[in-house]
């Protein structure tokens, strides 16, 4: 069924707005890949916080111009459902990685963060950023860390003259 103009225009609007807050986005190739799988694809996607779009490259140029995705505009070639990570920058790249590993026909063919097109085999290295959650794990765990050492050492005078004194009581014991 062809769009008409007014079908396109607002297609454009929508996966531009959607491109103007993503953190990042993967086009991938999906040549081959069944309804059903398509279907799971999308349900995964939904799941994961991740915006996936069928579209036309020419529809696509024209809804990343003016984003921090125009920059890959020009190798979008072939069949290619977008992908824009709503929620952390690594969604869309776990979402193409997990599904590509069960269906071989889904193929990453783009990949862009912060206005810059990275190589495709950056992929792995992109879908491994933690997500919200693990990062502020991981800045609580740095920001604890000095508190833990401090009372360790406060502690340590105290723990050291209990043992001297246990190890002197034991001695005169024996």
């Amino acid at each position: 069924m062809a769009l008409n103009l007014e079908d396109k225009k607002s297609i454009v609007a929508e996966v531009s707005t959607v491109a103007a807050s993503a953190h990042s986005a993967v086009a991938a190739e999906y040549r081959g890949l069944t309804v059903e799988e398509m279907t799971e694809l999308r349900v995964k996607a939904r799941n994961e916080g991740v915006y996936l779009r069928v579209i036309t490259n020419t529809l696509t140029k024209r809804a990343v111009e003016g984003t921090e995705f125009e920059c890959m505009a020009d190798s979008l070639v072939g069949p290619l459902v977008m992908a824009f990570s709503q929620e952390d920058p690594g969604a869309a790249a776990r979402l193409v990685k997990e599904f590509s590993k069960e269906h071989d026909k889904l193929i990453a063919r783009v990949l862009a963060v912060g206005g810059e097109v990275l190589p495709v085999e950056q992929l792995d290295r992109l879908s491994k950023l933690p997500n919200r959650d693990q990062a502020i794990s991981m800045l609580m765990s740095v920001m604890k860390a000095p508190i833990e050492k401090f009372v360790r050492t406060l502690n340590e005078p105290h723990a050291k003259f209990v043992r001297t004194v246990a190890a002197v009581r034991d001695q005169k014991q024996a």
